[in-house]
């Protein structure tokens, strides 16, 4: 009885056992793999706060032109222009993310 037993154990838990435990966390590793509700709702938070900061770089942008239009010059000689490419670039991308709901 035992001679028989044994065998069918082990084939049982070879062809049936070790692939449905396989499969098992397969399934559960890609549902894992997708971003929660929650995550979610933190990155959009954090889009919010970003794009306000933004503003508020540039409410203290115009400011500081409206006192001295050659601050900018003044702080980065060197730098100005590829500061002031990259900021154009950064807002751009940013306001068609707005337009587009992103």
């Amino acid at each position: 009885m035992e001679d028989v037993l044994i065998p069918v154990l082990v084939v049982g838990i070879l062809f049936l056992g070790l692939p449905w435990l396989v499969f098992h966390y397969v399934t559960k590793w890609k549902q894992t793999a997708t971003i929660t509700g929650a995550d979610e709702k933190l990155l959009d938070e954090l889009y919010d706060l970003a794009r306000r900061l933004d503003d508020r770089l540039c409410s203290i942008e115009r400011i500081m032109t409206a006192e001295n239009p050659n601050w900018r010059q003044q702080c980065l000689p060197d730098a100005t222009d590829r500061i002031a490419e990259e900021l154009s670039e950064v807002r751009s991308r940013g306001r068609s993310r707005v337009r587009t709901g992103e």
